[in-house]
């Protein structure tokens, strides 16, 4: 039995939600049916988000994270540092339990770092706790957006100072510990793979930065893998799991993505006292070296720019300010310029 199908753009509005009204002319009752179920289904599959009372209350959960947030940054000793972090997490949890919490952006928490992919799948909360020795731990959590709405939380725990082999491939449970400031996605071979951009402010001679891999296979995070590659440098060296640079404290490194380049662009470092084996004294030369996105992997350049830059001229930001860095949010000097105008915007 054929059927003629009549379609009606009626636009209705009830509680917000607009619903497209079709007018059928059928001769079976049956797929008439089928239709509407699978219409009110998706209807109202849509209009499951965060929740107004839930949103009101999350914000006053995370004033209170703030404080707490507060005292792990500022505390006076490490104890006390220590008991907010400790304090900390249950809070955090406690206030992501809220169905579809992962819509409230928590934008308060400027101790916290908070990234997210370009496809927003999931996000990373990240903080360092500093010991009394001047050395660092990070604390996380991934936070997946779950399509019903509920927790899928996975926690991070720092395996950095446990470990000297830093060449890995680790879950969550054996996490290279640091605090992210970007996220880079790439989809090669129906697969996305995730770069993340880390600091660790690491102890009181030294800073490192780093660019880590993340994948989820059967749901679960992986971090690392054989993605950094030397295959083209002119001494090929072998694939590493992971990026990492440690240099002097009383310097300032670039490490981020250029969209512009469609690479990842970093300072060329050398030892300021001929010392090649203590990482605290590598400073930047004014030379740039970067990686490439080919096939999956992450290849090496050895030298991105060949011709000599105008002065004063910077190839991906201007140094920092040391007195304007914040340990616990990282910002390239364009961040902060433009974190900077929009405060003098709010203010006319």
């Amino acid at each position: 039995m054929q059927a003629a199908l009549n379609i009606q753009h009626i636009t209705h509005k009830t509680n917000g939600i607009k619903l497209l009204a079709l007018g059928f002319r059928l001769f079976a009752p049956s797929t008439c049916l089928l239709l509407i179920c699978l219409f009110s289904s998706i209807t109202a599959a849509k209009a499951q988000h965060l929740r107004p009372a839930d949103s009101t209350l999350l914000s006053k959960q995370q004033d209170s994270l703030q404080r707490v947030a507060d005292t792990i940054l500022n505390g006076k000793t490490e104890d006390i540092r220590q008991q907010a972090s400790d304090q900390f997490i249950p809070q955090l949890v406690r206030a992501l339990k809220a169905p579809y919490s992962f819509e409230f952006p928590f934008d308060s928490l400027q101790s916290i770092s908070i990234q997210y992919p370009q496809d927003s799948t999931f996000r990373i909360f990240t903080w360092g706790l500093e010991n009394d020795n001047g050395f660092y731990r990070h604390y996380g959590a991934i936070q997946m957006n779950s399509k019903n709405g509920q927790l899928k939380l996975f926690p991070l725990f720092d395996n950095s100072d446990y470990s000297s082999n830093v060449d890995t491939v680790g879950d969550n449970k054996a996490w290279y510990g640091c605090l992210y400031y970007k996220i880079v996605q790439q989809h090669f071979f129906n697969s996305e793979y995730y770069t993340l951009f880390g600091y660790d402010a690491n102890n009181l001679r030294s800073t490192k930065k780093l660019v880590d891999m993340l994948q989820f296979k059967n749901g679960k995070p992986v971090f690392g893998g054989p993605f950094f590659s030397y295959a083209e440098d002119t001494v090929p060296k072998p694939t590493r799991k992971r990026f990492i640079i440690e240099y002097s404290k009383k310097a300032t490194i670039s490490l981020s993505y250029n969209p512009e380049m469609d690479m990842i662009v970093f300072d060329h470092l050398v030892s300021a006292t001929n010392e090649p084996g203590k990482p605290y004294t590598y400073v930047p030369d004014l030379d740039y070296e970067g990686f490439k996105w080919k096939g999956g992997k992450w290849v090496h350049i050895e030298k991105v720019f060949h011709d000599a830059l105008p002065l004063g001229k910077f190839p991906v930001q201007q140094p920092q300010d040391q007195r304007k860095k914040n340990l616990m949010r990282p910002q390239t000097a364009e961040e902060m310029e433009a974190e900077k105008a929009s405060k003098k915007r709010k203010n006319k």
